[in-house]
């Protein structure tokens, strides 16, 4: 692996780099790193597995193993995220000890790493909104969301510009931009080849430019994250600085570990704080994070009044299938309804002025001509009754559902609607007929891959 000289030249004045041993460390294989559910992980799950320092849910595994054949993931139980990037989770509970009722955003959130952590830190009174502007990503970030199963956490798709006229909506907004890449060198070589310093300097113009669009919808008091995966100072302390000059923004410090391996820095500038990851000094690959807090400026604009299009009537069916009753039930496309919480509606309306909404809450299906259909969504979420009808899977029964293939009626399946499950986790919905079984796996979620069973069984 050839790194590039104009880079490591750059990085010798920044701390804590050493371009022996920066090199070394791109020889070896990186670490593989997973990101486990609060609620849906089995018990004990990753208990003999080395943690992540700075992310209680975080753990190491000793290689990297076949994912896609893995039920469990299918399901939630946990996310592949690296783990330098999960220092995200140690930054929120620094700066939100007690995160009750935030509004957030989590601007360029594809393929759904961070926004996933950020819903499981917040609390059931707080609203994420993930967005991805390109389409095709927001389809991935949406079916991560769904996995994950919070009827608080919704997705949209658009240009910064379009959420930055919601004044002052937002106590957090999360920006890992879109850079040069240069921190995922070891795990991708296609960075290298794709690495210059000219990409760089139009990496940084865009970075500029999305903060500079995004920024307004930041409330008086509410916190900037910005992050990148890039080594380079142009898109990390000189951005910080830039930040600095252009908005009313304060640096928020927070607190590391000597033995963790993380690098402050400040910007030259304003001396705003910044943390460096480099895969020499620690278990991760390269990162770039800061945080600050907006001292003045935009206080929150109010929500419309609205007349409520919560469905009453509809709602009768859905309580069967979701635990909790602190939920409205609103209109969807395709005769579908969805799931949010309750004392949201207005953020609801409010939201649709300004953005895509293309997933808002829980989907949980639509009434068919004789019975309720639960949509896939409903089979994921954490709000689930434990008194459904569920058929529990062996691995390779999980495994054929997932590859939408048949198989034998399982044994303890009832007639009807039944949720499969594996290892106690929710997968998705079958319908048990007389002499045979549907499979409602949607078809984009299918494993298309061909499977070697000996190996696998």
């Amino acid at each position: 692996m050839e790194l590039p000289i104009q880079l490591l030249e750059e990085l010798e004045s920044v701390p804590g780099f050493s371009a022996s041993d920066f090199t070394e460390a791109h020889r070896q294989v990186p670490p593989t790193s997973i990101r486990m559910h609060p609620l849906k992980a089995p018990v004990h799950y990753g208990e003999n597995l080395d943690a992540v320092p700075w992310c209680n849910a975080g753990r190491y595994l000793p290689e990297r193993p076949l994912f896609t054949v893995d039920p469990l993931l299918h399901g939630g139980a946990y996310y592949v995220q690296e783990a330098s990037s999960m220092f995200l989770d140690y930054i929120l509970r620094s700066v939100y000890p007690e995160p009750e009722g935030l509004r957030v955003l989590d601007l360029c959130a594809a393929p759904g790493g961070k926004s996933t952590l950020l819903a499981s830190f917040l609390d059931e009174r707080s609203l994420l909104i993930s967005n991805e502007v390109i389409r095709n990503r927001a389809g991935i970030l949406g079916e991560n969301m769904t996995r994950w199963g919070y009827k608080n956490a919704w997705v949209c798709s658009n240009d910064p510009k379009d959420l930055g006229k919601m004044q002052g909506y937002f106590d957090l907004i999360v920006v890992d931009a879109p850079c040069s890449g240069s921190g995922l060198f070891r795990k991708d070589e296609r960075a290298i080849a794709e690495w210059s310093p000219e990409n760089v300097q139009l990496c940084a113009a865009r970075q500029q430019r999305i903060l500079h669009d995004v920024l307004p919808a930041l409330k008086e008091g509410g916190c900037l994250i910005y992050a990148t995966c890039s080594y380079s100072p142009e898109e990390d302390e000189q951005i910080m600085d830039f930040l600095a000059a252009q908005f009313p923004l304060e640096s928020v410090p927070v607190t590391v570990q000597d033995d963790w391996g993380i690098v402050r820095v400040t910007s030259a500038i304003h001396g705003i704080n910044g943390y460096r990851f480099f895969p020499h000094r620690l278990r991760g690959e390269g990162f770039f994070i800061t945080v600050l807090r907006k001292a003045s400026g935009e206080t929150a604009m109010p929500l419309p009044k609205f007349k409520s299009v919560h469905a009453r009537q509809m709602a009768v069916q859905i309580d069967r299938f979701l635990e909790q009753d602190s939920y409205l039930l609103l209109p969807a496309e395709n005769n579908q309804f969805m799931a949010i919480p309750a004392g949201m509606e207005a953020d609801y309306h409010y939201l649709k002025q300004f953005v895509y909404l293309r997933k808002t809450g829980i989907t949980v299906g639509g009434p068919g001509p004789k019975e309720w259909i639960p949509e896939h969504d409903l089979a994921l979420s954490v709000d689930l009754r434990k008194q459904l009808q569920t058929v529990e899977l062996d691995l390779e029964q999980a495994l054929l559902y997932l590859k939408k293939e048949t198989f034998a009626t399982p044994a303890g399946a009832v007639k009807g609607w039944n949720l499969v499950t594996y290892k106690g986790l929710g997968l998705g919905w079958i319908k048990v007929l007389d002499n045979r079984i549907n499979n409602y796996l949607p078809k984009n979620w299918r494993i298309r891959m061909d499977i070697d069973w000996e190996t696998i069984l």
